[in-house]
Parts: C-alpha cells; sequence; structure tokens
C-alpha cells in the first residue's frame, strides 16, 4: 500500500514539473506576440539611435552591440539622469512628479507595503487620478499581499485606479503553474517622458521589516528623462496586456519625437528586460558579456549572491588576468538560505583574487554593476538564479563617465561601512559554518 501511494505521489509531482515547465512557454508565445505587434513603438525607437561608433566606449561596445542584436533595439541618448540613494528623497521627488503629471502614470512593483511614506504616495496617486489622470498599478501578488488585503485597494479603484494583481497564485491552478516567478520590476513611468527605476521597493524604510534586526534597506534608484521612456512604455504595455489580455495602446509625447537631435554629453542608456516572453538567457549573456569586456576593475553589489556556474568562473577569471574586482554584500540578509549559499563561494572567489566586503550599515539592497569606471548596470536583478533565469527584471545599461562617478561615490561609502574577508582568517572559520554552507549550496538553483 505505501508503494502505491510512493508512486501516485511520484506521478503527481512529475505531472506538476511538467505543468509549470508548459507554462512558461505559453506565456514566451504570447509575450513574444504583443511586443512583434508594437512596430509603430519599435520603429520610432530605433529611430532614436546614435553613432555607436562616435559616441560608445570601447569597454561599452560588445554589451550595447549584444543588446541590438539581440533585442533589435538601439541604444538610447537622454537628456538628465539622477541617481538617488536615499528613500526619502527618492519619495519626496515621486510624490512631486506625480502631482505634475498631465496625462499618465504607469507604476510597477514587486512590494508595495503600506504605512509611512508609502501611504502618501498613494493620497498623490489617488489625488491625481481624481484630477483625472490615466493611473495603472501592476503589483506582484505575493510580493504585495499586504497592500492587497489593506484598505488602499478599495480606495484607489474608488478614485479611478487601475490595479492589477501579477502572478496571482490560486489553489485552484497551484499545479498548472509556477508559484515561484515573479513580477520583480520596479517601474514608475510619468507622462511617457520621465521613468524611475532600481531597487528600492515601495516601503517605508523606518518601518519595513524593522522586526528582522537588519537595519533600514539600502537602495538606488534612478530618475530619467527622455527617450528611454518609450522603450520602459513599450515593457510596461506588454507586462500589462500579459496579465490583462487587454491591449494597451501607448501615445509617444510630442517632446520625444522631437528628441532627435544628438546634445552635448549625451548619456547612452539600453533597457534589457528580462523574464519569461521574453528574450531567453539575456540578462546571463548581458552579464557575462559585462564582466569579460572589463580590462581594469570590476565593483559589483547585490544583497544575492548566488551565480551561475558560468558567471563565476567569469569572475573568479577576471580577477586571475588581472582585473580588481570587488564585490559587495550585506553582513545580515533576509534569506537565511541564501545567507548562507552566497558564503559556499567566497572561498573560491577569494583564492582567485576577488575582494569580498560586507556591508554591516542595515541591508545592502543595491543591485549594481560597475566595469572599467565607465560602464554600469543598475536594475532589480540580483545576482542569483532567480533573478538571472526567472523573474520579471528590468536592467539599465549606462555608457557614461559622469553617471560612474556618482556611482563609484556611493560604492565607495558602502565600501567604508564594510568589512573585508581574509582568505587566512576564513580558511578559519568554525567547522559548523561550513556545514551550513555545503548543506545550502545544495538548493542553489531554487534560490
Amino acid at each position: 500500500m505505501q508503494m502505491i501511494f510512493l508512486l501516485l505521489f511520484l506521478i503527481i509531482i512529475l505531472l506538476w514539473i511538467q505543468c509549470i515547465k508548459k507554462k512558461p512557454n505559453k506565456k514566451k508565445r504570447i509575450s513574444c506576440i504583443m511586443f512583434s505587434k508594437k512596430k509603430y513603438y519599435l520603429k520610432f525607437i530605433n529611430s532614436l539611435h546614435y553613432n555607436y561608433k562616435k559616441k560608445i566606449s570601447d569597454v561599452a561596445q560588445p554589451l550595447l552591440q549584444l543588446c541590438k542584436k539581440r533585442q533589435g533595439l538601439s541604444g538610447l541618448t537622454n537628456k538628465k539622469i539622477k541617481i538617488f540613494t536615499n528613500s526619502n528623497n527618492i519619495i519626496k521627488k515621486i510624490i512631486y512628479d506625480i502631482k505634475k503629471a498631465t496625462k499618465t502614470i504607469d507604476i510597477v512593483f514587486y512590494i508595495w507595503q503600506p504605512g509611512g511614506i508609502a501611504d502618501d504616495v498613494a493620497n498623490a496617486l489617488i489625488k491625481s487620478s481624481k484630477k483625472g489622470i490615466k493611473c495603472k498599478l501592476m503589483l506582484d501578488s505575493t510580493g504585495s499581499s499586504k497592500f492587497f488585503r489593506s484598505k488602499w485597494v478599495q480606495k484607489m479603484k474608488n478614485s479611478g485606479i487601475k490595479i492589477v494583481e501579477a502572478l496571482k497564485i490560486k489553489f485552484s491552478n497551484i499545479f498548472l503553474k509556477r508559484i515561484d516567478l515573479r513580477q520583480h520590476r520596479k517601474i514608475i513611468l510619468i507622462d511617457n517622458y520621465i521613468v524611475y527605476t532600481g531597487s528600492m521597493n515601495l516601503v517605508d524604510p523606518e518601518l519595513f521589516k524593522q522586526n528582522s534586526g537588519l537595519g533600514k534597506w539600502i537602495d538606488i534608484m534612478v530618475r530619467i528623462e527622455g527617450t528611454i521612456a518609450a522603450t520602459i512604455g513599450l515593457i510596461f504595455s506588454c507586462d500589462w496586456e500579459l496579465e490583462t489580455g487587454k491591449k494597451e495602446k501607448k501615445k509617444i509625447p510630442k517632446k520625444l519625437k522631437k528628441f532627435t537631435t544628438i546634445e552635448k554629453n549625451p548619456i547612452s542608456i539600453e533597457v534589457i528586460p528580462s523574464g519569461p516572453g521574453y528574450l531567453k538567457n539575456i540578462i546571463h549573456q548581458v552579464l557575462l558579456t559585462a564582466i569579460y569586456s572589463a580590462k581594469k576593475k570590476i565593483i559589483l553589489t547585490t544583497p544575492y549572491l548566488v551565480p551561475s556556474e558560468h558567471l563565476l568562473y567569469a569572475i573568479c577569471i577576471a580577477a586571475q588576468r588581472g582585473v580588481k574586482v570587488i564585490i559587495i554584500l550585506p553582513k545580515k540578509n533576509d534569506s537565511f538560505l541564501v545567507h548562507w549559499a552566497s558564503r559556499a563561494y567566497f572561498t573560491e572567489l577569494l583564492e582567485s583574487g576577488v575582494k569580498i566586503y560586507q556591508c554591516k550599515k542595515g541591508l545592502l539592497h543595491s543591485k549594481s554593476v560597475l566595469i572599467d569606471d565607465q560602464l554600469s548596470l543598475i536594475g532589480t536583478f540580483n545576482l542569483d538564479m532567480r533573478s538571472i533565469w526567472l523573474n520579471f527584471e528590468i536592467t539599465l545599461v549606462i555608457d557614461d563617465i559622469n553617471f560612474s562617478k556618482r556611482l563609484t561615490k556611493i560604492q565607495n561609502k558602502y565600501i567604508a561601512h564594510s568589512k573585508l574577508i581574509i582568505l587566512k582568517l576564513w580558511y578559519l572559520r568554525a567547522f559548523w559554518k561550513r556545514c551550513i554552507e555545503n548543506f545550502t549550496y545544495l538548493f542553489n538553483s531554487l534560490l
């Protein structure tokens, strides 16, 4: 009898695995169809391209060429880009732009947790919607579960805001869908011209997970004006249609149409969307290309370090060929498994010459890569399997020396509040710690 139950259990598991494998493929076909339908938008985006030979640095050339070849999208030049590290300043600026909006506000977040300054954003959105601004809000079902149980859902709907609960898990289809797939993007698009994106969720850092003893979350967000909004608008419309089945028509603002002349010192940016329905392995290939393009220096900041085998080798080889490689991680992590699984990679990295810093000031949640003090990658991706292979993510590739200088200052502040791991001392860590590292390493493909 036990054998029969065991066989039935195995059959159910196998059927479930087959179902979850098929589901993303279906979404992929749907999303690819949507992407190809937006020919007008794609044609407009590509009409704003710049001369690669004159405007692209040597270190960025391979990466942007890869993006252009695979995505069919040219890199774009933008007028203004500002980087924020203070959550209160970010929220104040977001609220200011929401109040100044004249036509549309589109928002995607993994986590929106009510309380504190997050409620200020909610109130600003409600006021804008009541003034006639078309507001759309897409939040991940799991990450924003507290929001969907709060009073804000009905209050926003009553004001005219359209809300979508992305990737909702239902008991009826738990065996037919991947429950580990998440909408991990963080995007605010205002009037199809102003863009916010980065690592910060829409939460109050004074309140978010403060009972965990991790301290405040440390994030990076960027605000950009210019042609990048065209690409972000395309991505949002695809995500919205994928979740709702309703076609999202985007109008290109006149000021974007006029933005065709190259100004002095333009900022070159490429947008990379990833996840089911988008280009397979794109973020993995982008990271590998960036690392192999480095000649002098690589600095990576990530809260979760569970790299693929190829990424691990690329980082180690970079250090071995003389590139200065620095990885900055949080000292404490909100995930027990990720914390210990990350440590399983330290020995190989340290032996290759990689410098690993553990930030002691709060939970370092920033996701960034800086190559040769010139090329920057900023976005929502973590250096783990989930971000690289599965989740819906957004990444910016920024080829601009001035932006890189600002990012370098931020990373140096992280290092100033961090402890460098010394290889000789690492060898002396307790035996029980090695056991936990080796055990959690077995789950690296699930993290």
